[in-house]
């Protein structure tokens, strides 16, 4: 690399190089029929919102806590762009609005609930950077479908994954400390790439929001306190 491409990789703030990320993003091979992806990066309506979010929240060169959820779904951040960020929260919590149809997605509710609870999007976002396992999501049969559903879309995608995720590490990830969203295959997933490529110290588990909305929402606040008291123990 040119010292004078260097000097130009060095000015891009924490926001540039995720939308970078994203306008560069090409797709892995996916060998199963009936597997589509969800990938709306290249929506220049789409990318207009992406733009307005990581450059209002993440126009700065401060390192962050990861934050990975599994893969985009249909309504969150495969209509938005931006993880677990639904229309709705899009514009009502980060007041950034937009023409996307406004309906909800419940890991969406949950982690803006949360985003409340810690201080709003400004605080939140200043310290940690929500992503994904895998910054593109499936569906199958018009419903989502996890990357880890079959044994050869997760084979086919691990390369990405590591990759993907590699690249996403380089924006300005604390590197002692990681948080994982969703306490079973995600978990199991990411701990064995962690352990193969030594990118994190220490992996903090938490329930998926979407398990928490479907099985355990009268629990919620207990689930707000729980994640409260592991994202403050990850800053320590």
């Amino acid at each position: 690399m040119k010292k004078e491409e260097i000097m130009i990789t060095k000015k891009l703030t924490f926001g540039n190089k995720v939308l970078k990320f994203y306008k560069t993003l090409a797709l892995p091979h996916i060998p199963l029929k009936g597997i589509e992806v969800i990938q709306p990066y290249q929506n220049q309506e789409v990318r207009g919102y992406m733009e307005k979010f990581f450059n209002k929240f993440f126009r700065d060169t401060r390192k962050r806590i990861f934050v990975l959820g599994i893969n985009p779904g249909r309504f969150g951040s495969g209509t938005t762009g931006i993880p677990f960020t639904d229309p709705v929260a899009l514009e009502s919590a980060c007041d950034i609005g937009n023409k996307l149809v406004k309906r909800r997605e419940i890991s969406s509710e949950f982690i803006y609930q949360f985003i409340k609870h810690w201080g709003g999007p400004r605080v939140f976002y200043r310290d940690f950077f929500l992503t994904a396992v895998s910054p593109i999501g499936f569906v199958q049969g018009g419903v989502n479908c996890n990357y880890y559903s079959h044994p050869t879309l997760l084979k086919a995608v691990r390369p990405f994954i590591v990759d993907t995720l590699t690249a996403q590490f380089a924006f300005g990830a604390r590197k002692n400390k990681v948080i994982v969203l969703g306490s079973g295959k995600n978990q199991k997933v990411f701990n064995d790439l962690n352990l193969e490529y030594g990118w994190f110290k220490e992996v903090y588990v938490l329930e998926h929001p979407r398990f928490i909305m479907q099985y355990r929402r009268r629990e919620m606040q207990d689930y707000l306190n729980k994640y409260q008291d592991i994202f403050s123990r990850a800053l320590l």
